[in-house]
């Protein structure tokens, strides 16, 4: 009769065989020193033991995030960069990609910042710490997009950062990650298949431009999570 118990062991190890091995051991160990395993009800109440038992053991799935880490540049243990939408990068759309020297208008020219996605209305915040030192538009005759222009004279870094709705002014302190606008939606400038986005510049103390990608990174951290409370 005790047969017909390991045939079920068997069918329950398919999905979890680590968890059963160690908690069916213990489970039947148990049960054998206190009831003779050849009466049905004893069979059929350790098979729902083990189960019991396997599912409470299997571990929670790890549920993970993303996560901005912008550089550190000065060494103060603090971030000097962050991504103004918290979204990751435009990826391939109709219009191309966002990444820093994507092709533009058939190879004459390349990306000089990075598209990172956003929806529209949503807050941007500030990319470095410094002062608003422009507002401006960013297509000449197009008074529906703007970009608001940031510098940090201690780091030496400027961004610019467009399709943005300016709630800042000229001359205002602010600091990395506040809020300085919303995103503007670009549906109306790039019809059929352009993703939401703010682009984002970076230059440093010549001029050039910098991938905003190796300034701003992104890892996956895992969440933590709390127990139900007891009843």
């Amino acid at each position: 009769m005790q047969s017909n118990l390991r045939a079920h062991l068997r069918e329950l190890a398919k999905d979890r065989p680590l968890q059963l091995l160690t908690v069916a051991a213990v489970v039947c160990a148990t049960a054998a020193a206190a009831t003779p395993l050849a009466h049905p009800l004893t069979r059929s109440r350790l098979a729902a033991a083990v189960q019991q038992a396997v599912s409470h053991a299997t571990p929670a799935p790890v549920v993970e995030k993303l996560v901005w880490e912008g550089a550190d540049l000065d060494g103060d243990g603090r971030a000097d960069f962050a991504n103004p939408t918290g979204h990751e990068p435009r990826g391939h759309d109709a219009y191309g990609e966002g990444e820093f020297g994507a092709s533009r208008d058939g190879g004459a020219r390349r990306h000089e910042g990075v598209d990172f996605r956003a929806d529209a209305g949503q807050p941007v915040e500030a990319p470095i710490s410094g002062y608003v030192t422009k507002i401006g538009y960013a297509y000449p005759g197009d008074e529906s997009l703007q970009f608001v222009e940031i510098t940090n004279p201690a780091l030496h870094y400027q961004a610019r950062v467009f399709y943005v709705n300016p709630k800042v002014e000229v001359g205002q302190a602010v600091a990395v990650g506040a809020p300085i606008g919303t995103a503007h939606s670009l549906q109306k400038r790039y019809p059929g298949g352009m993703t939401n986005h703010v682009h984002l510049e970076l230059m440093n103390q010549g001029g050039a431009r910098v991938d905003a990608a190796r300034m701003i990174t992104a890892e996956l951290e895992p969440v933590a999570q709390t127990s139900a409370a007891a009843d």
